[in-house]
């Protein structure tokens, strides 16, 4: 690397895991009021993988992380940071991240978790950069992982239909090249918190006999205003981070984005006046996964050989908090 060329992070792993299950959309019709039709044209998903019973947030992270470790030749002793993006803890204390470092015997590394809704991927890859160029840290496991619908109201219709569980997760170390993360953007903004969220279960609305007789416990969703602010931020974000790295929208090889909707995702690639070719969606196979959907698209994108030496990627994400956030990045 030229000395004088910044310094970067990149990605040196990649991997993801589902759980076996299917639930298709012809099987939601039987649970409740809707129709394969119905759920397609408006979100684009047309089916979603379930945990076990018996599977937590951090097993699903494992798997992810493992396998992910498996494909950068490396082993659970090269990594010196853990780092887990959920809304679905395992617990509210410890972090999923521990449960995950004790559930890999990475021994005595430090862990912790990363909660910024759906945005907490991106927020996780900007908090790497920090960490690893001030050389706090080496090598540094990041997962996503979310076990959504046992949070989800299965009598909600309007929810039901959006989510999915499963981790994904890469490997993150300084670049010696020009490749790696060549800008970022994040935002929040508290005031809309309410628009997404799980209302009881902290400190603001203590669990108690009639918070899970309301169903206070379960993820609730306004939708049409979700969606408003996630159109708006997202194209802001995506806007921006490519300005940030010194590039036009002619320059981007493709969009990931968060596959909360295809309506949302579309609109983001008109944003970028990108093409449908270049605007990745695998949202039909697995649904709203939150966290863990752009490391699934990064893995897949890469397993199909389509991320080539210099091919710039723009990765970008919205999700409760309200947070957005968006990455610039060149393979």
């Amino acid at each position: 690397m030229n000395k004088k060329e910044k310094r970067r992070i990149k990605i040196t792993g990649t991997g993801f895991y589902t759980p076996n299950k299917v639930l298709t959309n012809f099987d939601l019709e039987k649970m409740v009021d809707t129709s394969d039709e119905w759920i397609i044209t408006r979100t684009g998903i047309r089916e979603r993988r379930i945990a076990s019973d018996d599977q937590m947030t951090s097993d699903l992270a494992v798997e992810a992380g493992l396998r992910t470790l498996k494909n950068a030749g490396l082993k659970v002793k090269d990594i010196d940071l853990i780092l887990v993006a959920t809304s679905t803890p395992d617990t509210i204390f410890p972090s999923t991240a521990c449960w995950v470092q004790d559930k890999l015997g990475a021994d005595h590394v430090p862990a912790f978790d990363i909660s910024a809704g759906c945005t907490g991927f991106l927020y996780g890859m900007i908090l790497a950069e920090g960490m690893i160029l001030s050389g706090i840290n080496k090598r540094i496991l990041l997962i996503g992982a979310e076990l959504l619908t046992k949070v989800t109201n299965w009598k909600d219709r309007n929810t039901c239909v959006l989510f999915g569980d499963a981790g994904g997760a890469v490997v993150l170390e300084e670049s010696h090249d020009d490749s790696g993360m060549l800008s970022y953007y994040w935002k929040a903004d508290g005031k809309l918190g309410d628009l997404l969220s799980i209302p009881a279960g902290g400190t603001r609305i203590p669990p108690t006999a009639q918070t899970i007789a309301q169903d206070l416990h379960y993820l609730q969703m306004k939708g049409n205003e979700v969606f408003k602010h996630a159109v708006k931020r997202m194209g802001e974000a995506a806007v921006a981070v490519v300005k940030r790295a010194g590039l036009t929208q002619e320059d981007i090889d493709y969009l990931i984005p968060h596959q909360a909707n295809i309506r949302i995702i579309e609109a983001t690639g008109r944003r970028l006046k990108l093409p449908p070719e270049k605007v990745y969606v695998n949202i039909h196979k697995y649904g709203n996964v939150s966290v863990a959907t752009i490391p699934i698209a990064i893995h897949e994108l890469n397993e199909s050989g389509k991320l080539k030496k210099g091919t710039i990627t723009v990765m970008d994400a919205f999700g409760a908090g309200f947070t957005w956030a968006a990455v610039a990045y060149r393979w």
